[in-house]
C-alpha cells in the first residue's frame, strides 16, 4: 500500500498474468496524482483503497476508511439519515458486475458535513472473476465543470481497464496451447474486431526468410492474403518499410493517413511490397507494426490495421500492442521448441517401430498414430518377430508418460523384451516376469502395460494356438469368420513396475486355438478411451467398427479403425493386427 492507501493489485493485470503494459509503478503514480477522488471496494462493498484526492474530499484518513462498509460509512439521505441498502445503485452495480454512474448522491464527510457527488464505477476483473469496483466521485455542489472532468477521467479509467483486461486475456488464452497455428488463430479472434479491423502475422523461418502465416479480417481468417507457401527473403535495414525495420530490431511503427509514413518511391523489396499491398488491399487508414518477441530474439511481426479514419491508432494503442507482441513472441517461440521436441520423439518412435514380418501365409499390419495437436508424444509401441523356436511373438505396450522420457523408456523396453522373448522358450508369463524384474535395474521406466502373445503353429498350414499374458493392458480383440467378435480377457496380471509382493506368484497365461481366417487386433488405450465416457463404451465402439471391417484387407481394416476413433482423444495409439489364412 502507498501513502494514500492505493493498493497496487487493485488494478487487474498487475500480477498473475504479467505486468501491465506500462508497468505497475507508472499506473500507481497515475492513481495517486488524479485530482478526482478514487475509491476501490471489494465485491461486498468494503473499502480496499482510497487515493489522496478521496482522503481530502471525504475529510477522512485512509487508515480510518480501509475495511469499512462504504455504503454504511458514507451514503446518506438528503436529511442525513442512512440510505437503505436496497436503494444503493453502487451496491446493485457490484452485484451485477457492470459499469454504473450516479448523480446527486450524498456522502458524509469526516467533519459531519454532507456533500453532493457525481460518481462512476467500473468493475475490476481478473481472469473473468470480479475483484471489486473502482469508483470515481466528485463534489458537484455548485460546480458544473465537475461533470466534464468526471467524464474525462471516467473514460480514461474505463479505457485503462479495457486495455489491461485485453492484455491479460491474450496472455491467458495463448498460454493454453503449444501449437503455433492455433495460437495465431486465437490471437486473431481476440484482436479483431475488438482492437482492429485487420491483423496480420509475419514469422521468420529458419532459413532467413519471412512468411505471412495469418491474416484475420472482419469475417475471420483470410487465406487469400496469407501468402500461401510463399516465403520472402529478409532485406537490409536500409529498407524503409515499417515491417522490414521492425523485423530488424527497429522501434514499433505507427502509420496514419495524415503521416507520410510510406516512402513515395516504390518499395525496396518484395517484403516491403507485401506489406504495402496488404494495407492498400484492406484500405487501412491507420496501422501498427510491432515485433513479436524481444529485441534480442525477434520471432516475427504483428500488424494491426483500422479502416475508419475517425478512429486512428494512437501512442497508447502502440504501447499496448507492443506489449502484446512481446507476449505472443514468447508463445510462438515456446511452440516452436515444443514442435522440434515432438518431431524428434515421433521420428524416434517410428524408426523403432519397424514394419512387422510376413511369415508364410500369415499377414500382419501395424500402425502408430501420434496424439492429436496440442498433446505430446507418448510411449505407445508394438513389435512382432519370430523367436528362436519359430513361434511368432506379438507385443503391444504403453509406457507411462507423454514426453521424450516416455518415448525413450519405450525404446528400452522394446530392446530388452525382444532379447528375453527370442532366447526364452517358456510361456509368455515367464518372459514378462523376467522383464518386470529387470526393468528397475536397467531402464528408467517407472510403470508400463503390455500384452505378449505367442502364436504357435506352421505359418503356412497351422493349426494355430495363441498363448498370451497381459500386464494390465486392454484385452486383445478376436474377430472370426462367422461374424463374432470377442475380447480375450483371460491372462490378466499386474502392471509392470508394480511394487514387489503386491501380486504374489507368477504371471498368468492364457491359451486359445485360433480358427482359420480369424483376425487378432492388439491396441493401446488411446483407441478406446473416449473423453467423458467409460471404458466399456470405448471397447464396444471398437468392437462394432472392427466387425464391420472384418472382411476388408488387413491394411484397410487398420486405417479405417484409426479413422473412426472417437473425437477428443489426447493420447497416441499403437495398433497391431494379425490375420490367419483360410485352409
Amino acid at each position: 500500500m502507498t501513502e494514500g492507501g492505493v493498493v497496487e493489485d487493485a488494478v487487474p493485470g498487475a500480477q498473475g498474468q504479467g505486468r501491465p503494459a506500462a508497468g505497475p509503478e507508472f499506473w500507481r503514480h497515475v492513481v495517486e496524482q488524479l485530482s478526482t477522488a478514487l475509491m476501490v471496494v471489494d465485491p461486498a462493498g468494503h473499502v480496499l483503497a482510497v487515493n489522496p484526492a478521496a482522503e481530502r474530499l471525504l475529510d477522512r484518513d485512509a487508515a480510518t476508511v480501509l475495511g469499512q462498509d462504504a455504503h454504511e460509512l458514507l451514503h446518506r439521505e438528503a436529511d442525513g439519515g442512512t440510505l437503505l441498502r436496497e436503494q444503493c445503485p453502487l451496491l446493485r452495480a457490484l452485484v451485477e458486475g457492470t459499469v454504473s454512474r450516479g448523480e446527486g448522491d450524498r456522502y458524509r464527510r469526516g467533519d459531519g458535513r454532507l456533500i453532493t457527488i457525481s460518481w462512476s464505477a467500473s468493475p475490476l476483473t481478473d481472469s473473468g472473476s470480479l475483484r471489486g469496483m473502482a469508483v470515481l466521485f466528485h463534489d458537484v455542489t455548485g460546480d458544473r465543470s465537475a461533470r466534464r472532468e468526471r467524464a474525462a477521467y471516467t473514460s480514461a479509467l474505463e479505457d485503462l481497464n479495457e486495455r489491461l483486461t485485453l492484455v491479460a486475456e491474450i496472455t491467458d488464452v495463448l498460454g493454453q496451447t503449444l501449437e503455433t497455428d492455433e495460437a495465431l488463430a486465437r490471437l486473431g479472434r481476440l484482436l479483431v474486431p475488438r482492437l482492429a479491423d485487420w491483423a496480420a502475422v509475419d514469422l521468420r523461418t529458419g532459413s532467413g526468410e519471412v512468411h505471412r502465416v495469418a491474416v484475420t479480417g472482419p469475417v475471420g481468417r483470410d487465406a487469400g492474403l496469407e501468402g500461401g507457401r510463399e516465403r520472402l527473403p529478409e532485406t537490409g535495414e536500409a529498407d524503409r518499410s515499417p515491417l522490414v525495420r521492425v523485423l530488424h530490431g527497429g522501434d514499433p511503427a505507427l502509420q496514419n493517413e495524415r503521416d507520410e509514413a510510406e516512402p513515395a518511391e516504390p518499395p525496396g523489396s518484395a517484403l516491403a511490397a507485401l506489406h504495402r499491398d496488404f494495407l492498400r488491399t484492406v484500405r487501412a487508414t491507420s496501422a501498427l507494426t510491432v515485433p513479436l518477441g524481444s529485441r534480442q530474439r525477434i520471432t516475427g511481426a504483428l500488424t494491426l490495421a483500422r479502416t475508419d479514419p475517425a478512429h486512428p491508432f494512437d501512442a497508447e494503442n502502440l504501447e499496448v500492442v507492443s506489449d502484446i507482441g512481446r507476449r505472443v513472441g514468447l508463445v510462438i517461440d515456446n511452440a516452436r521448441r515444443f514442435g522440434r521436441q515432438r518431431a524428434v520423439a515421433e521420428a524416434m518412435q517410428r524408426n523403432l517401430l519397424a514394419p512387422p514380418p510376413q511369415p508364410g501365409r500369415l499377414r500382419l499390419a501395424a500402425r502408430y498414430q501420434p496424439a492429436p495437436a496440442g498433446s505430446q508424444v507418448g510411449g505407445d509401441w508394438y513389435d512382432a518377430f519370430e523367436r528362436k523356436d519359430g513361434t511368432l511373438a506379438l507385443v503391444i505396450g504403453d509406457v507411462v508418460g507423454h514426453d521424450l522420457t516416455a518415448a525413450a523408456g519405450m525404446a528400452q523396453l522394446h530392446g530388452i523384451l525382444r532379447s528375453l522373448a527370442w532366447d526364452h522358450d517358456g510361456p509368455p508369463g515367464a518372459v514378462v516376469d523376467r522383464l518386470d524384474e529387470a526393468m528397475p535395474a536397467i531402464t528408467t521406466v517407472p510403470m508400463a502395460t503390455l500384452v505378449l502373445a505367442l502364436l504357435e503353429g506352421s505359418p503356412h498350414t497351422g493349426p494355430w494356438t495363441l498363448r498370451w499374458t497381459s500386464a494390465g493392458h486392454p484385452p486383445p480383440l478376436l474377430l472370426t469368420r462367422d461374424g463374432q467378435g470377442r475380447y480375450l480377457e483371460a491372462g490378466q496380471g499386474l502392471l509392470l513396475g508394480t511394487p514387489p509382493g503386491t501380486g504374489g506368484g507368477s504371471r498368468p497365461n492364457a491359451t486359445l486355438p485360433l480358427p482359420p481366417g480369424s483376425t487378432l487386433i492388439l491396441y493401446t488405450d488411446g483407441l478406446v478411451e473416449i473423453p467423458g465416457s467409460d471404458l466399456d463404451t470405448g471397447l464396444a465402439h471398437l468392437r462394432r467398427h472392427a466387425l464391420a471391417l472384418a472382411d476388408a484387407p488387413l491394411d484397410t481394416l487398420c486405417d479405417h479403425v484409426l479413422a473412426r476413433m472417437p473425437p477428443g482423444s489426447t493420447d497416441d495409439v499403437a495398433l497391431l493386427a494379425l490375420r490367419l489364412p483360410m485352409p
